[in-house]
């Protein structure tokens, strides 16, 4: 079984998005360098640097399933039931879209973060599970069920938004120390979870 981490990308004072769900900025270093790193959705290209490169490939490539909250997944339309990671969206919900089996065959809809967990790791197999939600990041952590946080640091400050990190109901939470890549654009930080 592989790991279960977490990875956003986020600005300097801690935000994913801004107040109106949009990332501006955060996203220059996805086109940042003349690395490309190709994906199975062709709406997106990423043109990063090398270091970056290598950081995404890895990432990507080792992701078997990935886990979205359904503000992210209706903000990106279900990602066209191909998103860019090129595996499995497992989406935690309340409200299963009632066209769900015809629009995104392939996308798994469930109504608990434990629950979303398992399932991504039964899809996942020998892979790693990427949540990509900041509120089911949350939850995972304080259910401690998160192997490694994963941040993409640019350099940006928005000042307000929508927090990677809020309150975790069971306290702080150490870190082992992290692999550090400097990015162009990036600074791309994996934090091991103490257990």
């Amino acid at each position: 079984m592989g790991k279960v981490l977490t990875h956003m990308t986020m600005s300097l004072d801690g935000f994913i998005a801004d107040s109106n769900d949009q990332v501006r900025e955060l996203f220059d270093w996805y086109e940042a360098g003349e690395a490309t790193v190709p994906n199975p959705n062709e709406a997106v290209t990423f043109r990063v640097d090398d270091a970056s490169a290598t950081m995404l490939r890895e990432l990507t490539e080792n992701t078997g399933a990935l886990i979205a909250g359904r503000r992210l997944f209706d903000i990106a339309d279900g990602w066209g039931d191909n998103h860019p990671v090129g595996a499995p969206v497992v989406v935690v919900t309340h409200r299963t879209p009632e066209d769900a089996a015809e629009r995104w065959p392939t996308t798994t809809f469930v109504d608990d973060v434990a629950a979303a967990i398992t399932r991504a790791q039964k899809i996942a197999g020998d892979q790693d599970v990427t949540i990509a939600s900041p509120t089911i990041t949350q939850q995972a952590l304080d259910l401690g069920l998160v192997d490694e946080i994963c941040v993409s640091l640019v350099p940006v400050l928005f000042g307000e938004g929508i927090p990677y990190f809020a309150k975790l109901n069971r306290g702080h939470l150490l870190l082992d120390d992290p692999t550090v890549i400097q990015g162009r654009r990036a600074l791309h930080l994996r934090y091991p979870v103490r257990r």
